[in-house]
């Protein structure tokens, strides 16, 4: 017999059908009547035909006909919602798709496979798991680690021996030791009492980075966790049936409690849960929907599943990931600027670098002579200006490969953190299998995590501080020697006037959100838990940061592409034609005043998804630059090169042409 699950004004329902040819219509009148008659007062109807309504499929929210037969309409066990017609959306209402449902609704269930062992994921397999683009196994050597361990604690179960978190209660209750009979009850209560977190659930990404991190935790075989369990989790995983987790709510000691508890709480079917399938909706409903059944904790394991710094460390991978591509996005964006503005090349040569060896200061100028200081693709607007008597630019265009550069040199530290905090145990008390016993520490302390994230914010603050600045000069004619605001009859058009102040506005804002939140500490748990990191706090906010960053530079890109307008025909360098002709795919020139957000989102959209960097990743690439360097001394010898390398700095000096050396490589 066919089942439905129907959503209606916050409620789930079960819908049974014995004849499939019954319509859509019958089935939302079936769900407001099976509503209506567990309501007091009749839910607001006086009867079933008083409701007008619509149907509509929870997965991608598409509209239903009602004269349509269910089994033409529907799958079995399809997930649908009845939307009642004047019903107005409470504050705490929670629909049944997440924000961007239009992007979820694409979701593919993945092929291929990553295997977990606890100590080797990076960043970017966390981030590619939260995409949904891989399901999780676990290694050999993991599942026998997994398994030692929970013989400690069936052993101390056994034995009947106090052990913190498995024979007694959790913080200040920790000297209160429970009868064996209560043990499973425990964990089943610390998962519900400490599901207490508040705000906007994750999105599907972010839960799902999470769940994949705390697996990845718990692949390391020092929580105690059965093998059985942990392979349910897995299999939640893979199906990406994703918990309700609230953002608010963690101090970041003793790890990331209420997040994790709320991750916990849908595993064992219990609140809120999502699936690309039935949108939001009860747990129990969803895990059934594909074939699973609900987590049956055993001793230990409720605190397994909740206690560890993940929610800081997954939030804080997606933060040094996006960090990484607007970092590098930057240094093209800040080029074409520096083309526009009719800038030089002489602040990025080689010498000056190499006396101030700074790696991120390093890469960033050489990313710069990549796109700029070319034979192979020669700028007309460059040569057009060779002969000014302009002796060096304002710092915001010369002092691009020390300000980036720091930046890039922040990431590399941050990312390096990072990585070994989503490969550690993070539990308490761990277990040690080869020790055959348990010990109390303190690794669910999310300090490290906390303290690097707010240098992130700082550190990548910096990239939208000196673009705003790069963006004044394009608007400024004053600075820039192109029309005011980068529009034709200013006055009546006003171009980027407003642009440049919702880039202000922004960089305005992450000076107050780069204030670090690991500062502070509050004494929680009656003082036994009496100093926390606040790193929950610190990696949403490096996520802000790092978004306003995005937007300040789509702003900056979209301002250079309108300037490169005002110098036709003349073109710059090939690498930055190309980032010209992508920007124009999605935006046409400003002729005059049109609404211009959807413009800004669209540049922002190109940054997100990395097409700027990976237009040009090939003449930008450092390991490029050192491959053909290394070609060439190859071909001429290490003494010809450099005999080459001091006439072609010779020759600049006095401003000639430059020699027909290759265009990518570090020579420049």
């Amino acid at each position: 017999m066919p089942r439905y699950t129907v959503h209606v004004r916050g409620e789930w329902l079960a819908v049974p059908c014995q004849d499939a040819q019954l319509t859509v219509g019958w089935l939302g009148r079936e769900a407001v009547r099976r509503y209506i008659k567990n309501k007091p007062d009749n839910g607001g109807f006086a009867s079933v035909d008083d409701a007008r309504f619509l149907v509509r499929r929870c997965k991608g929210l598409g509209l239903l006909d009602n004269e349509d037969p269910l089994d033409v309409a529907l799958e079995d066990n399809e997930f649908v919602e009845v939307v009642i017609e004047g019903d107005a959306m409470s504050p705490d209402f929670i629909p049944s798709q997440p924000e961007g449902v239009y992007l979820y609704s694409k979701y593919r269930e993945p092929e291929k496979y990553i295997a977990l062992d606890g100590d080797s994921l990076t960043t970017e397999d966390l981030v590619s798991l939260g995409k949904g683009c891989y399901k999780i196994k676990l290694t050999p050597t993991a599942e026998k680690r997994v398994q030692k361990s929970r013989e400690v604690i069936d052993r101390i179960v056994e034995e009947k021996t106090v052990v913190y978190g498995i024979t007694t209660g959790f913080g200040k209750f920790a000297r209160t030791v429970i009868p064996i009979s209560k043990l499973e009850e425990l964990q089943f209560n610390l998962v519900r009492s400490h599901s207490s977190g508040v705000g906007k659930p994750l999105s599907p990404e972010r839960c799902r980075m999470l769940l994949a991190l705390r697996i990845n935790v718990l692949a390391k075989g020092y929580s105690g966790i059965s093998l059985e369990t942990l392979k349910q989790v897995i299999e939640v995983f893979n199906a990406s049936c994703l918990p309700y987790v609230p953002e608010k709510g963690t101090v970041g000691a003793s790890g990331d409690l209420a997040p994790l508890s709320h991750l916990a709480l849908g595993l064992i079917g219990e609140g809120k849960m999502w699936s690309p399938k039935s949108g939001w909706a009860d747990a129990k409903y969803v895990l059934a929907a594909h074939g699973l059944k609900p987590i049956v904790l055993k001793p230990k394991e409720g605190l397994a599943l909740i206690n560890g710094t993940q929610m800081i460390t997954s939030l804080g991978c997606e933060a040094v990931e996006r960090a990484g591509a607007i970092a590098r996005q930057a240094d093209i964006v800040a080029a074409l600027t520096l083309e526009v503005l009719k800038g030089t090349t002489k602040a990025f040569d080689t010498d000056i670098h190499a006396v101030r060896p700074h790696r991120g200061q390093v890469e960033v100028a050489f990313r710069f002579r990549s796109l700029l200081d070319s034979d192979h693709h020669p700028s007309e607007i460059a040569e057009s200006h060779r002969f000014c008597d302009r002796v060096q630019d304002a710092y915001t265009l010369r002092c691009c490969p020390q300000v980036h550069g720091v930046v890039n040199d922040t990431i590399a530290f941050v990312k390096n953190i990072i990585t070994t905090e989503i490969n550690s145990a993070t539990d308490n008390p761990m277990v040690f299998a080869s020790r055959g016993e348990t010990i109390s520490g303190g690794n669910f302390h999310g300090e490290y995590a906390a303290k690097a994230l707010d240098y992130l914010a700082i550190g990548v603050h910096e990239l939208a501080a000196i673009s705003e600045r790069r963006i004044e000069r394009l608007c400024n004619p004053s600075l820039s020697e192109l029309p005011a605001f980068l529009v034709a009859e200013g006055g009546l058009n006003s171009g980027f006037m407003i642009a440049h102040c919702t880039s202000a506005a922004l960089v305005s804002e992450n000076k107050a959100l780069c204030h670090p939140s690991s500062v502070d500490s509050l004494s929680t748990s009656a003082a036994t838990e009496d100093h926390v990191s606040m790193g929950g706090w610190a990696a949403r906010k490096a996520l802000r940061v790092i978004e306003h960053v995005e937007q300040v530079l789509a702003i900056e890109l979209l301002a250079a592409c309108q300037g490169i307008e005002f110098l036709r025909p003349l073109k710059t360098t090939t690498p930055l034609e190309k980032v010209y002709d992508l920007v124009r795919s999605v935006v046409r020139p400003w002729i005059k005043d049109r609404f211009m957000a959807p413009d800004i989102e669209a540049a922002h959209r190109l940054l997100v998804e990395q097409k700027v960097m990976l237009l040009v990743q090939g003449p930008c690439s450092e390991e490029q630059g050192s491959k053909e360097q290394s070609a060439l001394v190859r071909k001429w010898g290490k003494e010809e090169i450099h005999c080459l390398l001091s006439l072609k700095a010779c020759l600049r000096k006095h401003t000639v042409p430059p020699l027909g050396l290759g265009s990518s490589c570090t020579i420049h």
